[in-house]
Order: structure tokens, then C-alpha cells, then sequence
């Protein structure tokens, strides 16, 4: 038996999978198929799907950089700048729950090339209008279309997430969502490169270098990448996700850890314009590091959630951004821009822990839920990807909505206070609550057992062994 194949005109059980790259027998868990081709085949849609993520991120933080090349001849306060990434924040997130299911109506493969093409129209809209004299109103709309570039992240997970076995659901998740958050600090890069070379008038040179790398990745996963046929649109998972309390749990922790992480960088470089007077070279030069190390621990959150278990790493990770957060605080009250520099990177670090971490942990505890009621071998794994990839795109929307909620705070704070330290103290707090949340559900020790979170191979009790709350401490 051939353990993968692409069926490309045939005939099938599924008169609509006859055209286009469709692969109708898909076992992860089964070691010797994924051996055989199976771990093939991921790897190369994990590669490609980074591709199309990454522009898509670049796309949707477009704005981040835009509002630096937004001088006075704009005619647009910092209020307005706050507001305007705020905007596509919020259409990003939005967007990430259509996209999500939209993988299994249409094929990974498929919505991939689509969802690339349509980061087109955001990027010509910005090219068209970016110019002083321009209506605010109009910068808004086309703010709110980059949104779509947000969107792209949850189909992307959601469709990795069907590629791989649990066991390698960390790692592999963490690299697609690195390789995607990486999208933000590199058209940071580039704006800076702009800045420095052609000067802050001429916005429409960054805007021209992305139109044809958004062609490619469309492109390269019209060519390469491939549909699963066994994800179909299932409605029932998408109502038993958004009944389960843990899809809301998961949430709010990921409010805690991507929200941080988009958030901080749609917001960073206007910080420093605002609170400590950065000219846009300055800001655009300091703007970048924080989000490109946080996108590149995310697979290393991924891994250490693997070996030691996503809830351990996750309440520790809340608990250092916390401490990161009194630096900011101290840092903001003092006036001083290196301890503000230091503090911010490490939240951005830390953010990209958490990312890797957290998203460990969506598939893990619906793997728990389902050994905790019975299930046992492939079908506990078929039940955990069912669930996990229709909750993926509710806990992925929920998380960038944290990002609109950062970008509001530091809006409020500087109107009110003309300085940032009461969004960090807010920020503080919130990471304190997700310490608590985090211990209390997932870690906290129960009558049923003694064990506390280990990695991936421990979650495998015999399912009478374990009340559910035992097993959740394993996730």
C-alpha cells in the first residue's frame, strides 16, 4: 500500500477532490506511514505554509510601519496613529475564525494560495493612497483591509495541526508560527532600510518590494503544497469547541501571550516616538529586535512544552513577564529609555515562549479530554485533532483581539496621562491572573494523582486510571 498519494483527475469518494492536490489517507500517528512519506510531506507544506504566514504577517503589520513615515505634513496625532493599528488589529482577529474553517471547506492547499492572493489587495490599496493630504477616514479603510494578513495565521495552524503527530505538534507548530511572526520584524527591517536609504517620504517603496513576494507565495503553494482529505468542514466540532470551557480557557491565556507579542509590535515603535521622542529612524532602528527574537524562540516555547509539558513552561513564562512588565514600569517612571529597551525585549521573548507553549497545549488538552472519557490509541489522537483544529481559530482570534486591547490601553494611557506606565501596570496585573488561571486548571495537584505536567509521551494513562481534571495536568 502506497502510504501517501496525490490524486490529481481521479476518481474518489469525494466527487469534489478530483481536481487539485489532494492526499485521501492521512495517518500521522501511524509510525511506519509516517516514516515512510508521511514526515515528507509535512515538512514540505510546514515549509511553504511559513512562506505564505510570513508575508501575511508582514501584510496585516504593515501599518506599524507606515504610521513612522506619517510626519506632521499628515496631519495625524499619535492618538490617530494608535487608533489606525489598532483598527487592523482588530480586523486581523476577526478574520482568524472564517479562516479557520475554511481549511476544511476548501483544502489547506487551496485557501492557502487564496488567502495569499488576497494580501494583493490591502498592499496596492496602501501603495495608492500613502500620500499627505489624504482623508483620515481613508487611511482608516485601508488600514482595517490589511486586517486580512491576520487571518492567514489560523489557517495556517489549523492546517499544520493536521499534518503532524502529537508528538511533534510542538515543534512543528512553533516553527509555522515563528516563521510567521518573523513576517513583523522583517517589514520593520524594511521600513527601516527605506528610512535610512530614501527617506521617510517615500513610503511607497516599502509598499513595492512586497507585491511581488506575495505573487510568490502564492505561487509556490499553488505548486507544491497539498489538501487533506480526511479534514472535512465539520460544524458539529467547530459547536462542541465553542461549548467546551477549555477552548475559552485556552483563550484567555493566549490573550496573555500572542496578544502580548502582536500587541507590543504594532505598538513599539510608536512608543518611543511618543514617550521618549525618537525621531522615525530612531524608532524604526529599535523596533525590530524585540519582535524578531520573540519569533524566534517560538519554536523553542514549542519544544521545551514537548519534553517538560506546555502548562509548567507556560506558568513560569507568565510569571517572568511579569517581572519583565516591574522593569517597564520602573524604567517609564524614571524616564529611561535603556531599562525601557531591556524590559521591552524581554517581554517580547518571553511573548514568543508563551506563543510556542500555549499552542502545545491546545491539542494536548483535548488529547487529555479524550483519554480522560475513554478513548484510547488512534481514536483519543483523531478526537484531540478535531477539536483542537476547530478551537484553533476561536483561541487564535481571541489572542490577537489581546493585541487590539494593547494597542486601546496605550492609546487611553498617553491621552489621559501623556506617559505609558498605566498601560504597564495594567499589563502587569492581567499576567498575574494568568499565572493563577494557569496553575489552577492545569497544574494544580488533584486527589486522582500526584503527577504534575510532563511532556507529550506522558499523557498516555489508562483512561480508567484518571478523572479529567488529573488529566489535564499532564497537558
Amino acid at each position: 500500500m502506497t502510504p501517501a498519494t496525490h490524486e490529481t483527475g481521479s476518481t474518489n469518494d469525494s466527487s469534489k477532490h478530483n481536481k487539485g492536490r489532494w492526499i485521501e489517507r492521512w495517518e500521522p500517528e501511524d509510525e511506519t506511514f509516517w516514516r515512510e512519506s508521511g514526515e515528507r510531506v509535512a515538512h514540505r507544506n510546514l515549509l511553504l505554509s511559513v512562506l505564505s504566514e510570513h508575508i501575511g504577517f508582514s501584510v496585516w503589520t504593515l501599518w506599524s510601519v507606515l504610521v513612522l513615515f506619517m510626519g506632521p505634513e499628515y496631519g495625524v496625532d499619535p492618538a490617530g496613529k494608535f487608533l489606525l493599528v489598532a483598527m487592523a488589529t482588530l480586523v486581523g482577529a476577526v478574520c482568524r475564525v472564517p479562516y479557520t474553517f475554511a481549511v476544511a471547506r476548501f483544502g489547506g492547499r487551496n485557501w492557502t494560495v487564496i488567502s495569499a492572493g488576497m494580501l494583493l489587495l490591502p498592499t496596492a490599496a496602501a501603495w495608492l493612497v500613502m500620500e499627505p493630504g489624504t482623508s483620515y477616514s481613508t487611511f482608516m479603510a485601508v488600514a482595517l483591509l490589511t486586517g486580512v494578513g491576520g487571518g492567514n495565521f489560523a489557517s495556517s495552524m489549523t492546517n499544520i495541526n493536521s499534518f503532524f503527530p502529537l508528538r511533534r505538534k510542538g515543534w512543528a507548530l512553533g516553527v509555522n508560527a515563528g516563521g510567521g511572526n518573523i513576517g513583523v520584524p522583517v517589514v520593520q527591517l524594511a521600513g527601516l532600510a527605506v528610512i535610512a536609504t530614501a527617506g521617510a517620504g517615500h513610503p511607497r517603496v516599502l509598499l513595492g518590494l512586497y507585491i511581488p513576494l506575495i505573487v510568490l507565495a502564492a505561487v509556490c503553494s499553488a505548486r507544491w503544497m497539498d489538501n487533506l482529505g480526511p479534514v472535512r468542514n465539520d460544524t458539529g466540532a467547530a459547536r462542541e469547541a465553542v461549548r467546551d470551557v477549555h477552548t475559552w480557557i485556552m483563550s484567555f491565556l493566549y490573550v496573555g501571550t500572542f496578544g502580548s507579542f502582536i500587541g507590543y509590535s504594532f505598538a513599539f515603535g510608536l512608543v518611543l516616538q511618543t514617550q521618549f521622542a525618537r525621531t522615525p529612524l530612531q524608532a524604526a532602528s529599535l523596533t525590530f529586535l524585540g519582535p524578531l527574537l520573540g519569533s524566534l524562540v517560538r519554536p523553542l516555547g514549542g519544544q521545551l512544552a514537548d519534553r517538560f509539558g506546555g502548562a509548567r513552561i507556560t506558568l513560569w513564562n507568565f510569571a517572568a513577564m511579569g517581572a519583565a512588565t516591574l522593569v517597564v514600569v520602573a524604567a517609564s517612571l524614571r524616564e529611561s529609555l535603556p531599562f525601557f529597551l531591556v524590559g521591552f525585549t524581554a517581554l517580547f521573548v518571553l511573548s514568543g515562549v508563551g506563543n510556542g507553549s500555549t499552542y502545545k497545549m491546545i491539542p494536548a488538552v483535548f488529547h487529555a479530554k479524550a483519554l480522560a472519557a475513554g478513548g484510547t490509541g488512534e481514536y483519543a489522537a483523531a478526537s484531540a485533532r478535531r477539536l483542537s483544529g476547530a478551537a484553533m481559530g476561536l483561541i487564535g482570534a481571541a489572542g490577537a483581539l489581546g493585541g487590539l486591547g494593547i494597542n486601546l490601553a496605550f492609546r487611553q494611557s498617553f491621552e489621559t496621562v501623556g506617559t505609558g506606565t498605566a498601560a504597564y501596570l495594567t499589563f502587569l496585573a492581567f499576567y498575574g491572573v494568568c499565572c493563577a488561571v494557569t496553575w489552577a486548571v492545569y497544574l494544580r495537584r488533584t486527589g486522582a494523582t500526584e503527577r504534575t505536567a510532563g511532556g507529550a509521551g506522558a499523557a498516555n494513562p489508562a483512561p480508567e486510571e484518571e478523572s479529567e481534571p488529573a488529566a489535564y495536568a499532564k497537558v
